[in-house]
């Protein structure tokens, strides 16, 4: 999907930007913090690339935020649309990861006091999350469609249609979806308390 159609490109460009400043983080720092390039992260600020889930994993580790929350933040509330109530299908954008196709839209809003996502994990698509990603935060994985591996550290997952999982003690965590049909899933997450 093209850059340039994408509707979350610009939100998640002055989401990031205003995470690091707020942090009165330089560009060079928060590559330090992330292990994402610098170059990477202007070319993100400025809204000319759309990051990639990985990235957008290291990116919120950095924030010490998930990848739930740091997109829940930039999708915020659409301009004329009430925080509760009713969000129709047709007014929730979607997030398309560059590299590996997965999607991905914000069930709740951002001030609900958990974070729920729905996620589509193409065939053959992979995506890792380093550990600093689930740090602070509880989450379960429901699996709505399809089937999914789930790599926790160094144990594996194999999820199916219906199966849940609770996530742990933060460890790198790797998403896969080795069948060949979609795999559709839900994240529900909510902050946990700081050590």
């Amino acid at each position: 999907m093209s850059n340039i159609v994408d509707p979350l490109v610009g939100q998640i460009a002055a989401r990031v930007r205003t995470e690091r400043e707020r942090r009165r983080w330089t560009l060079a720092r928060l590559a330090e913090i992330s292990g994402v390039s610098q170059a990477m992260i202007s070319r993100i600020e400025r809204g000319e690339s759309s990051p990639t889930a990985v990235v957008l994993g290291k990116l919120s580790a950095a924030f010490q935020l998930s990848v739930s929350s740091l997109m829940a933040l930039a999708e915020g509330t659409p301009s004329g649309q009430a925080e509760t109530g009713v969000r129709r299908r047709a007014d929730t954008a979607e997030w398309r990861d560059p590299a590996t196709g997965y999607r991905r839209r914000q069930i709740t809003g951002p001030r609900f006091p958990a974070e729920i996502a729905e996620v589509l994990l193409p065939p053959g698509a992979r995506v890792p999350y380093p550990a600093a990603a689930f740090a602070f935060v509880r989450q379960t994985v429901w699996v709505l469609d399809g089937h999914l591996t789930f790599h926790e550290g160094d144990t594996v997952h194999a999820l199916g249609a219906g199966d849940t999982i609770e996530l742990g003690e933060p460890v790198p965590c790797t998403f896969v979806n080795d069948s060949d049909t979609e795999c559709r899933y839900a994240v529900v997450l909510v902050r946990g308390e700081r050590p």
